[in-house]
């Protein structure tokens, strides 16, 4: 009788262990506090709607809040990979919280989708990059298809005011090489922080070069300053903005002094204005119609989508390891990185992902699309 309990224990044992080796984890850190709450709290929501059981094992989601500081994303990271043990990361939400994960993620053999958009996430490859992916367009990539449009309507100068961080940075470094080759010069460079209360200084400036049109660099609310203040100021230049600021919350602080802003980014806030056969045109109408009716209508935002998508390249990938090996081992976090690296034509609602060692953001330079807001609402621009 003793006999049969010990074998009765044991295997009991035996089963909790291996259900415990077949739960995936993953570890969420976006910044839905601070200043990008804008961007994280869509992102968050998005990850209650991700899947909770892949390649026939259940996943668990660790959310955690970076508060929009790069040292908590950092902090967050670590915790990820040292004490959970997870199996992949997603996040953060911007560019300066993403790239102090960097090297955490790489010394821990961890793979992350970031959800920022500076190139510099990925780019240049190293030991430590190689391990990150990210889900929005590249900076480069939109500042190419911003670039075209300006060329395209006859812009011939240009006035920047940025923010004075890694994305802001990033985003004008990426943003003059391509300007001057199409002949657009830039008479104007101005910076500020995400949370000044005044950039009239700066205004001030951009308005005495008589820049046909004016780039703001920024992310969530943040991105409404510059414009209200040059629009109080009388400009009447055409406004482009980046991706970092597609959301309602831009468009409910700005009001009408954003009317008429141009983004070259992801179609997800557009997706029903698509044409049909638009390569990204199912996967974001799917999941816009899921999260909307989670959150309510008219609710969706491309940052949103920027998780999700990072949703379904993890779906792909963690499928992928789980035929290869365990969770929660060094062999499965390898697997799962390089599933990811050689994901082709993963359909996302920013269209279909193509990833490579060179390239760990995947999109064709063709795939933003430039929206505007007209009447309060995002729309699609038309030709």
């Amino acid at each position: 009788m003793k006999l049969r309990l010990g074998f009765v224990a044991v295997s009991a044992l035996l089963a909790v262990t291996g259900a415990a080796q077949a739960q995936i984890k993953v570890g969420v850190t976006v910044s839905a506090t601070g200043p990008a709450a804008t961007l994280g709290i869509p992102e968050k929501n998005a990850v209650s709607l991700m899947p909770k059981t892949i390649g026939g094992k259940s996943v668990d989601y660790i959310i955690l809040d970076d508060a929009s500081d790069p040292t908590t994303a950092r902090r967050n990271a670590e915790r990820f990979v040292g004490e959970d043990k997870v199996d992949l990361i997603i996040g953060s939400s911007t560019s300066p919280a993403s790239l102090a994960m960097i090297e955490v993620v790489g010394r821990g053999k961890t793979p992350a989708i970031s959800l920022g958009a500076a190139r510099s996430i990925i780019h240049p490859m190293d030991d430590n990059r190689k391990w990150v992916f990210k889900t929005p367009y590249n900076d480069a990539t939109v500042a190419g298809a911003t670039v075209k449009h300006m060329k395209e309507t006859g812009i011939k100068t240009v006035g920047i005011i940025a923010f004075n961080d890694a994305y802001g940075e990033g985003w004008v470094a990426e943003f003059t090489p391509i300007a001057k080759e199409a002949g657009i010069n830039i008479v104007a460079v101005e910076k500020f922080a995400r949370n000044d209360t005044s950039v009239t200084a700066q205004a001030l400036k951009v308005l005495t070069a008589k820049p046909d049109a004016v780039v703001i660099i920024a992310s969530g609310t943040p991105g409404v300053l510059p414009q209200s203040t040059l629009v109080e100021r009388g400009y009447k230049g055409k406004f482009y903005q980046t991706t970092g600021i597609v959301n309602n919350d831009f468009l409910r602080v700005g009001a009408k002094a954003v009317e008429g802003t141009l983004v070259a980014g992801a179609p997800l806030v557009v997706a029903d204005e698509l044409p049909p056969g638009h390569p990204a045109r199912d996967a974001a109408i799917a999941f816009k119609k899921a999260y909307e009716g989670s959150f309510g209508a008219g609710s969706v935002s491309a940052f949103g989508g920027y998780a999700w998508d990072a949703a379904l390249i993890a779906q792909f990938a963690l499928g992928e390891a789980a035929k290869k090996a365990q969770p929660g081992t060094e062999q499965f976090r390898a697997a799962v990185r390089d599933a990811i690296e050689a994901a082709k034509g993963v359909s996302t609602t920013a269209g279909p992902v193509t990833m490579s060692a060179s390239d760990h953001n995947g999109y064709s330079a063709d795939a933003p699309v430039i929206i505007t807001v007209r009447e309060g609402a995002w729309k699609l621009q038309k030709p």
